[in-house]
């Protein structure tokens, strides 16, 4: 049996291979993201915040982050 180290998906476009076994909320930790602060697509469909900790990150899954910037 083979483990999965690594998966490879799409963000924003651009092909990334993170760890295996994220849910969303820990991708956006590894893409040193703050959960409040980004708007998450994936696969075409936003991902409601309270979701983001029991969504799992497949091979293949493909995300839009939109960010919100402050200013002033």
């Amino acid at each position: 049996m083979t483990t999965m180290t690594a998966v490879t998906i799409q963000v924003n476009g651009d092909e990334r291979e993170v760890p295996a076994g994220l849910h969303v909320a820990a991708l956006l930790e590894h893409l040193e993201l703050h959960p409040r602060m980004v708007v998450v697509e994936r696969n075409g469909d936003i991902l409601r915040r309270e979701a983001l900790d029991a969504t799992p990150v497949e091979p293949g899954d493909r995300f839009e982050l939109v960010h919100f910037v402050g200013g002033g």
